[in-house]
């Protein structure tokens, strides 16, 4: 029986170590479907309504205005109406100026836009008028209830911002991307809001 010295017994055993090694290496890398930023951003798209606050209004808006001469309000000359109305408002994050950098298998940093408000409506088919005026001397007129539509929008905004929607829109966008990017097989995830630097004039 031939003897088998010791250093062709390790150089077996390290061979065979490092074909296992390699075998599991590469198993490891068919699962690991090799994302790019470009394939994210993708996904990302596809998935930006689903990361939008929306906040729905009922209210009445009440609009009174009068004639003027040299900016005084002229007596008996005064318009006026209550409007009621359904709308909604929507604020979100820019899906489409998302930053992406994928460090490695598990690794990934994604900066965000700041929020802003995407969308603010009113329902004209749910507008309603109330106690309007006949004034001959000074008719309501169709840019009157424009005029009221446009205020609203803007107290709408106002409103929301207030309470909090934007901070929502982010902490919801951060939600919604952390839940994509785990079921893609990243664990190390992070998520930032991008930096703006004021611009001086």
């Amino acid at each position: 029986m031939r003897n088998i010295s010791i250093p062709t017994i390790f150089f077996f055993l390290t061979t065979v170590i490092l074909g296992f090694a390699l075998l599991i290496n590469n198993n490891k890398r068919a699962d690991y479907p090799g994302y790019s930023s470009s394939t994210i951003m993708n996904r990302i798209t596809h998935i930006q309504e689903l990361a939008l606050v929306k906040h729905n209004y009922t209210g009445v808006i009440s609009y009174k205005d009068y004639m003027k001469f040299l900016n005084i309000n002229i007596p008996l000359t005064d318009k006026y109406f209550l409007l009621k109305y359904n709308g909604y408002l929507k604020a979100g994050v820019d899906f489409s100026r998302v930053k992406i950098d994928v460090q490695n298998d598990s690794t990934i940093h994604v900066s965000i836009p700041k929020p802003k408000i995407l969308d603010t409506v009113i329902d004209e088919k749910s507008v309603e008028v109330f106690n309007e005026s006949e004034n001959a001397f000074n008719p309501i007129k169709i840019s009157d209830y424009n005029e009221a539509l446009t205020r609203e929008k803007n107290n709408m905004i106002k409103d929301a911002i207030d309470q909090g929607i934007l901070s929502d829109a982010t902490e919801q966008a951060k939600i919604v991307l952390r839940t994509m990017l785990e079921e893609m097989g990243f664990s190390q995830i992070y998520i930032t809001e991008e930096l703006i630097i004021p611009q001086i004039h």
